[in-house]
């Protein structure tokens, strides 16, 4: 039996992954606003939630220190809020 070599795809960058979570994101982010609109709690929460750790790794890969405290801020915000 003969073994075929696999071909491996080449890694991607963090561009190219800062690329694709920034819209999945903003997508999530977009869906957590419409849930919120129809009052679809909690799923709006946890599609803000999801939308804001995506944000956030965006925001190290490109290391960016504002997106990163913004996101901060904002998931510090939720935290209080669910809490009280």
């Amino acid at each position: 039996m003969l073994s075929e070599a696999v071909p491996v795809p080449p890694p991607r960058d963090a561009g190219q992954i800062a690329f694709a979570v920034k819209w999945v994101a903003s997508i999530i982010h977009i869906m957590g606003y419409t849930a919120t609109a129809f009052g679809w709690t909690p799923w709006n929460i946890y599609l803000f939630l999801a939308g804001l750790i995506g944000w956030f790794a965006v925001g190290i890969l490109w290391k960016d220190r504002a997106i990163i405290l913004i996101h901060l801020v904002a998931l510090g915000a939720m935290a209080v809020g669910l809490a009280s």
